[in-house]
C-alpha cells in the first residue's frame, strides 16, 4: 500500500487522490496494475481517465467473483481486522494517524506468508536487487 487518503465520506475524488499519491511516490512504469472493486468511485470517468493517462491497467473484480482481486481483498480484510478489531475511530484526524502508523508497520515489519515471510518493503528490495543482478 503506497497511496491513500482519508475523509469523512468517499467521493470519487478520494480514490483519485489516493492513486495520484501512489503514482507520485513510486513513479511506476507503464502497465502498472491498479486493483479495485466495482464501487462507483473506481468505475467513474475521472478515475478511469487517471488510470489511462498513466498507462496503467485497472483490475476490477467481476461482479460476484471475489477472486479477481484476491490480493487487494485480502489486504482490506487484514487491515480491518488488525487495525479496527471491531472498533472505530473517534474522528478523521485519529483515523489518519492510526492508518498511517498501521501502513508503516504493514509495509516495513508485518511478515506475509505469500512473500516468503518477508515484509513487503524487504521483499520489494530483494526482488529489485535480484532483477538487477539477472539483467547484468
Amino acid at each position: 500500500m503506497v497511496g491513500g487518503d482519508v475523509r469523512e465520506s468517499m467521493p470519487e475524488d478520494l480514490v483519485c487522490e489516493a492513486l495520484r499519491c501512489a503514482l507520485a511516490v513510486r513513479q511506476p512504469a507503464a502497465r502498472l496494475v491498479v486493483h479495485s472493486d466495482q464501487s462507483s468511485q473506481y468505475s467513474a470517468t475521472n478515475f478511469k481517465a487517471l488510470v489511462a493517462r498513466h498507462q496503467a491497467l485497472q483490475s476490477m473484480s467481476r461482479r460476484g467473483n471475489c477472486y479477481d482481486s484476491a490480493h487487494a481483498e485480502s489486504f482490506w480484510s487484514r487491515f480491518k481486522t488488525e487495525l479496527l478489531d471491531g472498533g472505530s475511530f473517534r474522528n478523521v484526524a485519529e483515523a489518519r494517524l492510526e492508518i498511517s502508523r498501521y501502513l508503516a508497520y504493514y509495509n516495513a515489519e508485518r511478515r506475509h506468508s505469500a512473500l516468503g515471510y518477508l515484509a513487503p518493503n524487504h521483499f520489494e528490495t530483494r526482488f529489485q536487487t535480484t532483477s538487477q543482478l539477472c539483467a547484468a
